[in-house]
């Protein structure tokens, strides 16, 4: 039997408060993304908290870090990319981190701790949002080793409440 779950809207400070963070941490005014019309309600779970914005799962927090769902498409497209080969995505998916060996090309700009959205090289399909943990302009001289800390993946505690939401992915 699935866990119950409270859900409720916000007030529209709040709502504010917690775009301008997003804006901040995704590095594109989310005002723009959603409007001046604007609904948000929060779902608590003992794992997160997941904010539907005009009824989609748009954004999520855990430990006070503010991230995008793989089903906010908006986000996902101006974010930078790291493109990996088929064989990291399996590995990917259970939650590993993306590894050097794995990547196939960087698309966008990016800076340590900026957010990029992992994508595999056959569909270009998300697969995973993770905090860099290079500048852009060293991470290709990286052979070895994790670059990027996954934070979210097709298949973790998030993507599977968003489904059960009756939400599907791309």
């Amino acid at each position: 039997m699935a866990k119950r779950h409270k859900r409720h809207f916000i007030k529209e400070k709040e709502a504010k408060a917690l775009l301008q963070e997003a804006s901040e941490r995704l590095k594109k005014n989310m005002r723009t993304v959603f409007g001046s019309k604007m609904n948000m309600e929060l779902i608590e779970k003992d794992f997160c908290e997941i904010f539907l914005i005009n009824g989609k799962p748009s954004l999520f927090k855990v430990c006070k870090n503010i991230y995008p769902t793989l089903i906010f498409e908006e986000a996902l497209a101006s974010m930078p990319k790291i493109v990996v080969d088929m064989g990291a995505v399996r590995h990917i998916c259970n939650g590993a981190n993306v590894m050097a060996p794995g990547i196939v090309r960087f698309e966008g700009n990016f800076g340590k701790g900026d957010l990029v959205v992992v994508v595999d090289e056959k569909h270009g399909k998300p697969i995973a949002v993770g905090e860099v943990l290079y500048d852009d302009n060293i991470i290709s001289k990286i052979r070895q080793g994790v670059v990027v800390k996954n934070v979210h993946f097709v298949g973790d505690k998030v993507w599977k409440l968003i489904k059960e939401m009756g939400f599907s992915y791309g």
